[in-house]
């Protein structure tokens, strides 16, 4: 198993503890380290290679004035 997928299965949990936490402050914990997990697995799927360091931008249209 990749690593990353140990950090994705690692999200997941967190976000089942979310949605049985009691209360509000628990609730955002978690979802917190939901996506502190999904982002380090992002990483290190870019550390590994399977994903470009940036991604492509799409151009933005400045507003008129």
């Amino acid at each position: 198993m990749k690593q990353s997928d140990i950090f994705r299965d690692n999200a997941e949990n967190c976000l089942h503890l979310a949605e049985r936490a009691e209360g509000q402050p628990a609730f955002k914990r978690y979802q917190r380290m939901a996506e502190a997990w999904t982002a380090l697995a992002e990483e290190q799927d870019w550390l590994d290679g399977e994903i470009p360091p940036v991604a492509a931008r799409k151009p933005q249209r400045r507003p008129a004035a």
